[in-house]
């Protein structure tokens, strides 16, 4: 190898192992950067930040066109060290080629690039989307043919990989990306469990929300006027269910601001009111109704109210537009809402809570884990944990803690002590943990 032509070799190598850096880097840059800030930016009019979302819609695609340049360049630069060292030092110039071209490459066209666009892949993305987009139009058709071997290879051993794979949907992605950001940091546990319940509202049902048929405040019809004015005057809602003869057979709901008109247009008088005159109609929804659909028929209806029903058409409870919102933004209180002791820490880190206390607010409080697919109520979960409707003094231990019955009346547990296992003798809940689930057990009584 002539002078000339080894120093122009040696340029090639340089300007190889820098096509290998870029594309290296891009690769890093175009699969951190976020999706959700390129959109952003893109509404903004940069066109940059459009062709980085182009490219990263075919995600695949790109990887594949990246990967070809940068084996290409790699090898490439590799066979002409090769030739060059062999030409300075004979044949030891093949395992000297081999040291040098694997710290160049290590060094200059992985780690550095690498850790270049990894703190600051959008800025990177940006900068290189352009001639990125050159890239994968020219090597487009040979990755197209790449993929197709790919796939038809991994058929043959069983491995079916479809052109619209996805192994996480955009609501598991979302969770995930806000679990991650609370764990990092970026998201406080009430940002976290907001955005967590705003996700859920597709996954649960009314009844995981709805107040219980046994905790219902409602108004007997055959009730004289006054009476049924005094309770609904003497009650902390606005909306009131009727029922008249059964107690399952509801007939309206009264509103308070309906009753008022009503007995001012009496003149104060209540014997001249007929509570269904002035009640509106019942309306009743099953009880499978997701949360999503069931907010959005509230705000279809303009409404507020509902009576759940099961698949009997039995009323089972009732659901509220401010149920579904709680499931959001947490616990909303009102100077008018009963407040209702439900949890008190205990010195030895345990906690005593009422069975009425829905696992999902508990969960949510104090930053739990408890399964809620199997029962609603932290007496349902022992219940079904159980097998049996267990008597006081019994303890049972599932899921990391330890369950104690200390109250029943008849059927139902209505107290038990809930002790972490593993946890620091005492220890105690945080007051704010501890006021969410007094307020939780507060609605589940109300």
């Amino acid at each position: 190898m002539t002078e000339t032509a080894l120093w122009l070799a040696i340029v090639a190598i340089f300007v190889l192992l820098f096509l290998s850096g870029f594309f290296s880097g891009s690769e890093t840059a175009l699969t951190a950067a976020s999706r959700a800030r390129m959109h952003q930016m893109e509404k903004t009019g940069d066109w940059r930040a459009r062709v980085v979302s182009l490219l990263i819609a075919n995600r695949e695609r790109l990887i594949g066109a990246l990967l070809l340049g940068n084996n290409l360049v790699n090898i490439l630069a590799s066979a002409l060290a090769t030739s060059v060292f062999l030409s300075l030092f004979g044949d030891a110039g093949v395992a000297l080629a081999t040291l040098v071209m694997t710290a160049l490459v290590l060094v200059f066209a992985e780690v550095l690039p690498k850790t270049w666009a990894i703190s600051n892949p959008e800025r990177f993305a940006l900068a290189v989307a352009p001639i990125v987009r050159f890239v994968v139009a020219v090597f487009g058709p040979i990755v197209v043919g790449v993929e197709w071997i790919v796939r038809n290879i991994l058929k043959l051993v069983g491995v079916n990989i479809g052109d619209d794979t996805s192994i996480l949907s955009p609501h598991e992605e979302l969770r995930g990306a806000v679990d991650l950001q609370h764990i990092e940091g970026g998201l406080e546990k009430g940002e976290r469990d907001r955005l967590g319940g705003l996700l859920d509202l597709a996954e649960l049902e009314v009844s995981d929300v709805m107040v219980h048929r046994t905790n219902m405040v409602a108004l007997n019809a055959d009730d004289a006027p006054d009476k049924l004015v005094n309770a609904a005057l003497a009650s902390p809602y606005t909306r009131l269910p009727i029922w008249r003869g059964e107690s399952d057979n509801f007939v309206g709901v009264l509103h308070a601001k309906d009753l008022l008109r009503a007995l001012q247009a009496a003149g104060g008088d209540a014997a001249k009111i007929n509570v269904l005159d002035i009640a509106a109609p019942a309306w009743f929804v099953p009880d499978t109704t997701s949360l999503q659909d069931q907010l959005n028929a509230f705000l279809r209806h303009k409404s507020h109210f509902a009576l759940v029903v099961d698949e009997y058409g039995e009323v089972m409870g009732l659901v509220t537009l401010e149920d579904i919102l709680e499931e959001i933004v947490g616990e909303i209180a009102d100077e008018h809402d009963v407040e209702l002791e439900g949890l008190r820490p205990q010195a030895d880190g345990s906690v005593i809570v009422d069975g009425s206390v829905p696992i999902r607010d508990l969960n949510r409080a104090a930053d739990w884990s408890l399964p809620d697919d199997e029962a609603t109520t932290i007496a349902g979960l022992v219940i079904h944990e159980a097998r049996m409707i267990p008597d006081e003094r019994q303890i049972f231990t599932f899921h990391g803690f330890r369950f104690t019955v200390l109250r029943r009346e008849k059927n139902r547990i209505t107290r038990l002590r809930i002790m972490p296992l593993g946890q620091t003798p005492g220890a105690k809940m945080p007051g704010g943990a501890a006021q969410a689930v007094a307020g939780a057990a507060a609605k589940a009584g109300g």
